[in-house]
């Protein structure tokens, strides 16, 4: 298993990313995203278990090159990760994360960003009520909060057009992606999406990686109770996937994806000699290994599942 400090540590860092950028909320979610890959998978090899806590290590030490504090920010990486003073929990906090994440989730928010940082806190704090303290449920809140006014985010369109906000996008009318109108659905497109052109190079709008993460995300609002939020954030997601779907295969210019040679489940592919960081992969694999759980629980095909779960290679 990976070891519990991890979700008290992946927390704080949750409760205090407002302070410094929405976006920071990557490191946050990714160390809580890295104890329950543990807790979803208990029965792998010890060596997995240190190979995801030596990335954990990295991510709080402040190695993840995209994401973390700019130099001058009010706090750096590692005192994200310190603890509150202690205080009182208080469970009935926790739908204060829920109402915050009502008022945006309506619309497609950085690649779905508010959604995936809100889910994984709730569920942590769900499954830990002792862990709900009003320091880490206000300033997590605040940090969903700060998704209100959040464009879509942006997608490369090649050398000759650069990167596009969506804003500006304009999407086609029959670009054939209906409204979903079902968990399951929303699922399964996810899911498709990645077993049929994992190998592309799609760059924006979060690629593949949120694709996944963030249909995941509302499928993890409704197993925690927040089955209403989640179907509100359908029409997001298929406004993020449809802005996803309009961004071109780059692959002639920048090169494919490929994929590792070996499953995030096994302990070769975290051999620290070996494993890939470039593209923010540092976060985004981790939290891509544990949205992909979530989405497929909501998949009833055990072999589309096995199929998924082999694509993820191309992410990692």
């Amino acid at each position: 298993m990976v070891d519990f400090s991890y979700l008290l540590k992946g927390l704080y860092a949750l409760a205090r990313a407002h302070r410094v950028s929405t976006m920071s909320g990557h490191l946050g979610a990714a160390v809580v995203a890295g104890y329950f890959i543990g807790e979803q998978h208990p029965d792998l090899d010890e060596r997995v278990y240190r190979g995801i806590e030596l990335e954990l290590e990295r991510i709080i030490r402040g190695e993840e090159t995209v994401f973390s504090p700019k130099p001058g920010a009010v706090l750096n990486a590692p005192a994200m990760f310190e603890p509150f003073p202690k205080e009182q929990p208080k469970g009935n906090l926790i739908d204060g994360i829920a109402e915050a994440l009502s008022r945006n989730i309506d619309h497609a928010r950085e690649s779905g960003h508010n959604v995936i940082f809100a889910a994984i806190a709730i569920r942590a704090l769900k499954d830990h009520p002792d862990l709900a303290t009003p320091s880490v449920t206000d300033g997590i809140r605040m940090l969903i909060a700060g998704f209100n006014d959040a464009s879509p985010g942006s997608g490369y369109f090649g050398k000759d057009k650069g990167r596009i906000n969506g804003r500006q996008i304009v999407l086609r009318e029959d670009d054939g992606i209906r409204p979903f109108p079902d968990l399951q659905t929303m699922a399964e497109t996810a899911l498709d999406e990645l077993i049929r052109h994992a190998s592309q190079r799609r760059e924006g709008f979060g690629g593949l990686w949120h694709v996944i993460n963030h249909a995941g995300a509302i499928a993890e609002l409704a197993s925690y109770g927040y089955r209403k939020l989640a179907n509100k954030g359908l029409p997001a997601f298929r406004e993020h996937f449809r802005l996803y779907s309009a961004v071109p295969d780059v692959s002639a210019e920048k090169g494919p994806e490929t994929p590792t040679p070996n499953s995030p489940m096994t302990p070769d592919f975290w051999v620290p000699e070996t494993i890939r960081r470039e593209r923010a992969h540092l976060t985004h694999r981790i939290k891509t290994i544990y949205g992909f759980d979530a989405l497929a629980e909501l998949v009833p095909n055990m072999d589309r599942r096995s199929q998924g779960r082999d694509k993820l290679r191309f992410l990692m």
